[in-house]
């Protein structure tokens, strides 16, 4: 699924590894590292830490978090001794308490390092000028035991009291990603493991501070929740009270960030004293000479080309006026959900970057090959192929893929061709420590399924579970809603908890209300679209991952099924493998415009996800189903319910403006109600 506010517009995660004729994971070419994938598992098993030394990191430069996270891979490996604070979105401390294992909190992460310098043989030297080497690095880090360091970093580290001993200095050595990346392939693969793949990016922007920066101020706002452009216009905005500084800084934003339709601009013109010096149209050579924040907006061709951002992203342009200037204006040809600021003090920048420890340790740990490769550029596009092709099926891909919600779409429907499924954790912290706790799950609390009626009834279920890193940050804040528990609710997730993260796993459900029902989220153990899935492998690594499904209790998959980016019905071949290797009572698919109940192959009920992004649009929906309803037969409607957008909170709030014509149901006995109604027989 899209993981982030900037895709929600474009697009409104297992196996065990061997089995008779089936290979899931392939050995590796070089000794088993330690931690290591044994059969019955998809993931590795690390040992059960014993005690933990904490390194808040959270606002340590960016190559001080690279380091740290290294070296936890190569301690960790060994033994989970080290843990990193990265993220404060579910608290800082929230896991770590939960984890129920001694630890010491160290605020000097200097500290933690001293403690465990002596487990690292050395360090490699990253090349800032090709960010991508930070990548050939981590590869480099875990076959060699070495920490990564920046050029900086290394000069303080070769001195006393450290003096560790360079092992690779990449300075210098490759001209650009592509090159690096041929070189690791063609000297690292085979050292590597072949039990996982990982996609990093090799840096990411530096955190800005939520708000508008320093000076800015709103000088323009769309008020009405507006997503059909019927607001175009071109808009004259006043410029002229931020002179006196060298430049004006102009910013655009959703003014409603909770639903996905935030500012599209078409074309700039920046006139000083009633003279052009700056005029452009978005996605054209001239913007990007005024382009200062692209942040994460993004550029389509409709509409003559335009750019716009979405929830809480926002783009910023610079605009230089001549010394002495009286008067400036700005004239905007804009549209939808807009709200603009402007200010004079140049502002932090999200094109500014760093690197990053999440997820390195694992990679690390495991002696993974680490890349980022664009599967919309053909050259990239060739070496991801090759990559994929020397794995068996049931290989996992940990991490994501570059160019956003295109990258997705094509890298997963790429990915699944070689029968490779993704787990999205590119922005989970500390799998080294989770993947050494253990399963100890409570029964799951039932609930007495509702008689058939004459009703319409809806199930809601919260998206994002294909993605660990939900379930590490975003889904631990909203099962923390107080209104949790009282309307039912679909939790997806990610059935690979299972070995990846019990401690996590454990938590939801040992606190699951009988409202609360965890799903397989996009398409079972693991991300992956079905049609593209070989017909030759694809029900053997059903029947080897429904292993997870019943394990977890979430034997309900949410599937995702797309050819070249778009939403496909699964074919029939496909779906017999579902119902007769998972055991289905019925599926979950795509997250569209609509919705309908589908019985394919006259057994195997499929439910079309209708999203949504706010209680309004959910409300919306459900009064137009009534108004279409006859009252003569149940009406079922699956609403998806956009997880970086909404909570238990508004899920009540739309239940609670519904009339006595709806019944909201766990997706459970919505398939139950189903195959009643449809004269189905009743699943296992």
């Amino acid at each position: 699924m899209a993981r982030k506010f900037s895709i929600i517009c474009l697009a409104i995660i297992c196996s065990f590894t061997l089995s008779t004729g089936f290979a899931f994971a392939s050995e590796s070419k070089v000794p088993a590292a330690k931690p290591e994938i044994t059969k019955h598992r998809e993931l590795p098993s690390f040992k059960k830490p014993k005690h933990l030394d904490a390194a808040d990191i959270y606002d340590a430069p960016g190559d001080v978090k690279l380091l740290l996270g290294t070296l936890q891979g190569i301690v960790n490996r060994e033994l989970p001794r080290i843990y990193l604070i990265e993220s404060d979105e579910e608290g800082k401390t929230t896991w770590l308490e939960d984890l129920a294992v001694p630890y010491t909190l160290h605020e000097d992460y200097w500290k933690v390092f001293d403690l465990y310098r002596s487990e690292a043989a050395g360090m490699i030297i990253y090349d800032p000028d090709v960010p991508d080497t930070i990548n050939v690095a981590t590869t480099l880090a875990g076959l060699k035991d070495a920490v990564v360091a920046s050029p900086e970093l290394a000069e303080k580290l070769s001195a006393a009291p450290y003096h560790l001993n360079v092992l690779e200095d990449l300075r210098g050595k490759f001209n650009s990603r592509m090159e690096a990346y041929n070189w690791q392939y063609e000297q690292l693969w085979d050292q590597t493991t072949h039990q996982m793949l990982v996609g990093l990016a090799p840096d990411t922007a530096i955190r800005i501070p939520s708000g508008l920066p320093e000076s800015f101020v709103t000088i323009a706002e769309e008020k009405e929740q507006i997503r059909d452009a019927s607001n175009r216009d071109v808009y004259s905005l006043d410029l002229t009270p931020l002179l006196g500084k060298s430049a004006v800084y102009l910013r655009f934003d959703d003014a409603f960030p909770q639903d996905g339709w935030g500012p599209a601009i078409h074309e700039v013109t920046v006139k000083a004293d009633g003279q052009t010096i700056a005029s452009f149209i978005a996605g054209s050579p001239e913007e990007e000479a005024y382009l200062y924040d692209r942040q994460n907006s993004k550029f389509l061709e409709g509409q003559g080309g335009h750019r716009f951002a979405d929830n809480g992203n926002y783009f910023v342009y610079e605009f230089t006026p001549p010394a002495g200037t009286k008067q400036l204006t700005a004239e905007v040809d804009m549209w939808n959900q807009y709200k603009v600021s402007a200010g004079n003090i140049k502002p932090l920048s999200a094109e500014q970057r760093e690197p990053y420890a999440y997820l390195r340790d694992y990679a690390v740990a495991n002696r993974a090959m680490v890349f980022w490769l664009d599967s919309n550029v053909p050259e990239q596009l060739a070496l991801f192929e090759k990559i994929m092709s020397d794995v068996e099926p049931g290989t996992p891909y940990l991490g994501w893929f570059s160019n956003d919600v295109e990258g997705e779409f094509s890298s997963v429907e790429i990915a699944s061709r070689y029968g490779v499924y993704v787990l999205a954790a590119d922005w989970f912290s500390n799998l080294t420590v989770f993947s050494g706790t253990k399963p100890k799950y409570a029964p799951a609390k039932k609930s007495p399924r509702p008689a058939l009626e004459n009703k319409i009834y809806v199930t809601y279920t919260f998206t994002e579970g294909d993605n660990f890193q939900y379930n590490q940050h975003r889904m631990r804040v909203m099962w923390d809603d107080p209104a949790r528990g009282k309307v039912p609710l679909n939790w997806t997730s990610s059935p690979l908890l299972h070995e990846g993260a019990p401690a996590i796993l454990n938590y939801y459900l040992n606190t699951a209300t009988e409202n609360d029902l965890l799903i397989a989220g996009p398409s079972g153990a693991g991300y992956f679209y079905p049609n593209a899935w070989p017909d030759a492998s694809f029900g053997e690594f059903l029947k080897q991952t429904q292993h997870y499904l019943k394990k977890t209790g979430m034997t309900i998959p949410y599937v995702l099924n797309r050819v070249d980016s778009q939403n496909v019905p699964l074919t029939p071949f496909k779906a017999s493998a579902y119902e007769e290797e998972y055991d289905v009572p019925g599926l979950f698919i795509s997250y569209e415009d609509k919705y309908g109940v589908e019985i394919v192959n006259d057994s195997l009920p499929v439910s079309t996800i209708r999203g949504i992004s706010t209680a309004q649009d959910g409300l919306q929906v459900l009064q137009e189903a009534k108004a279409n309803w006859d009252g003569k037969s149940p009406l079922f409607v699956s609403l998806g319910l956009l997880a970086w957008s909404m909570t238990p909170s508004d899920a009540v709030k739309l239940t609670e403006a519904l009339g006595e014509e709806f019944e909201v149901v766990r997706a459970d006995h919505y398939f139950s109600l189903i195959r009643e109604s449809y004269g189905l027989k009743k699943s296992k």
